[in-house]
């Protein structure tokens, strides 16, 4: 089962449909967390949102709960929140992309997509990550090709993975693919 925490997003039942696709999805609200399903769930899902990570401090207490036991996958906001969480500074952008796509490059440093090959990816975020940022096991592992913003991380060692991107965006041109990709790692 995937355990899908909703920052009260828009994109979350989006993503729930796309999740869906490989297995039982369980969502629920980020004020009303299932402690019993959050157990139960093989991966866990840090949904979109409105807002700063550092709002959800509960989801910081999963995430540091969880790391190294379950998968956990962080979408726009999730992923804020895992960098967040590891120590990372996330800050307001110049420039709001609110359903922009982007061409993302993937980065040598990713161990589960082609590097150098390239995607179309939807953008809903004002915030970014601050960089640099240093990590002894997060990798950034795409990267916006015009901005050089940072758009997916991996870390292998604890089964973290994330876009700052929205792969169950029609603006994302291959999401299925991404999320399964990460599914089966």
């Amino acid at each position: 089962m995937i355990y899908l925490i909703d920052h009260q997003d828009s994109f979350t039942f989006n993503l729930a449909h796309l999740l869906g696709h490989f297995d039982e999805v369980f969502v629920t609200n980020y004020f009303d967390i299932n402690k019993i399903k959050l157990h139960h769930a093989r991966t866990i899902v840090l949904s979109p949102g409105p807002g700063h990570p550092l709002d959800y401090p509960k989801t910081a207490e999963v995430y540091r709960k969880f790391k190294a036991k379950k998968k956990i996958i962080g979408i726009c906001l999730g992923f804020q929140q895992i960098l967040s969480a590891e120590g990372g500074n996330i800050i307001q952008q110049k420039k709001i992309y609110h359903g922009y796509q982007s061409v993302i490059e993937v980065l040598k440093t990713s161990r589960l997509f082609r590097s150098n090959s390239t995607i179309y990816g939807g953008r809903y975020h004002s915030l970014k990550l601050q960089e640099p940022f240093k990590s002894a096991t997060i990798d950034i592992t795409m990267r916006c090709k015009k901005t050089n913003v940072a758009m997916a991380l991996e870390d292998k060692t604890n089964h973290i993975y994330g876009f700052q991107f929205h792969p169950e965006s029609f603006l994302t041109n291959n999401g299925k693919h991404l999320i399964q990709k990460i599914l089966s790692a």
